[in-house]
């Protein structure tokens, strides 16, 4: 399986990170996700599901910061089209992300359970898409935090592909 997000000058288009303006952010965060294309797509997979961190955030904040998780991507499809976050595209179930930390405090689901993009705070930060091929469809909650979605995939991977995209400070 392969995964592509086209890059702009080196590093995730502005709209999806840091440096996003107008419809594109939600209470001082990037809310539009990136689209992300696939090919060689097991043909017995089910479903994909994602999860996208920046380790990079480890010296800032003490932990890997969790950006966005997504499981019950329909399999047969060739590209996770911009927006799909906040559109809920294709019935994709989205799991807490790190702003529901209660050292953050944010109580707001359309932050905390979708995509929250880049904003890397000291310098460039480079983050890792993963995404995982199924043999089936996870049953999971929005809501649901990435532990619960590493552990209910362990044993239904059929394939795995990853991408690291660069965010600008």
């Amino acid at each position: 399986m392969k995964i592509n997000v086209n890059l702009k000058n080196g590093f995730l288009d502005d709209k999806y990170s840091k440096y996003a303006v107008g419809k594109f952010v939600y209470k001082n965060n990037p809310v539009c996700s990136f689209p992300i294309s696939f090919e060689n797509i097991p043909n017995n997979a089910k479903s994909l599901a994602l999860t996208f961190v920046d380790y990079d955030s480890i010296p800032v904040c003490g932990f890997a910061w969790i950006h966005w998780t997504a499981a019950n991507i329909p399999a047969d499809i060739s590209e996770l089209p911009e927006n799909a976050s906040a559109d809920s595209a294709f019935g994709m179930v989205q799991g807490a992300n790190s702003f529901l930390s209660p050292f953050v405090g944010e109580t707001d689901i359309k932050v905390t359970h979708r995509y929250a993009g880049p904003t890397p705070p000291d310098k460039d930060h480079n983050y890792t898409l993963m995404v995982y091929a199924l043999d089936c469809e996870m049953n999971l909650k929005d809501g649901f935090y990435m532990n619960e979605l590493l552990k209910k995939v362990n044993g239904h991977i059929l394939d795995t592909a990853s991408i690291i995209l660069p965010a600008r400070c």
